[in-house]
Parts: C-alpha cells; structure tokens; sequence
C-alpha cells in the first residue's frame, strides 16, 4: 500500500506490538486494522532493524519482524495509513517506488520461496 508516513512510497503493512500479545496475533491485529484482510499461513522472513531513518516521517527506533501470509479475500479497505493499494507480484512489486525497508522484505521473499505461495 502506499502510504504517507512512508514519504508516498508503497510499504508493506504492519505495526507494533501490544504488551503481553504474541508476535502472531499483533501481525493479524495489525494486517486487519490497516487494510481489512484475514491472513493465514504465515512464514517468517527476516529481521531487520531502523534507526532513525528518513525513510519514515518521523524519528523512530524500529526492529522489523517481515513476514510473508496469504489472504483468501481481494477486498482491501485501507484505514488513515494507506493511501491507496495494488496486487502485484512480488517481482513487479520491486518495480514500484517502495520504501527501502519492504524493498528488502520482498528480496529476501523471493530469496527464500522463489516460487511463490
């Protein structure tokens, strides 16, 4: 999705963690909140962490969890984060002007299930 707290830049949705919520849970919380899907099968991808990165609209310490998930619906009902959204591969995806952070999310995805789901 693209989203103005990314400079404008499509990102991969995702959020924070609750006190005393497991990473699971905070992932399907968040994916629901920002876009209105349900997600399954989720793959752990990689790690990454962001140091006060201009790359974000404002300074913050972030460590990235990136996972990968499947959804069954295509009806995505964005909240106040994202602008607007498009299905793509993954390969076209790195077409996009995409923040660095889910560049990287989606490299280590072809990386490791080059296949796909």
């Amino acid at each position: 999705m693209k989203s103005h707290k990314w400079n404008n830049k499509y990102a991969i949705p995702g959020g924070h963690i609750e006190l005393g919520e497991s990473i699971e849970v905070a992932l399907k919380r968040e994916i629901k909140e920002e876009t209105g899907l349900d997600i399954f099968d989720i793959v752990f991808i990689c790690f990454q962490e962001f140091i006060f990165d201009d790359a974000f609209w404002k300074r913050k310490h972030f460590i990235f969890l990136d996972y990968a998930c499947k959804t069954k619906s295509k009806k995505v009902v964005l909240d106040s984060e994202g602008q607007e959204f498009i299905w793509v591969t993954p390969k076209k995806a790195l077409s996009l002007e995409i923040e660095p952070y889910s560049k990287k999310t989606i490299e280590q995805f072809i990386k490791k299930i080059p296949d796909g789901f």
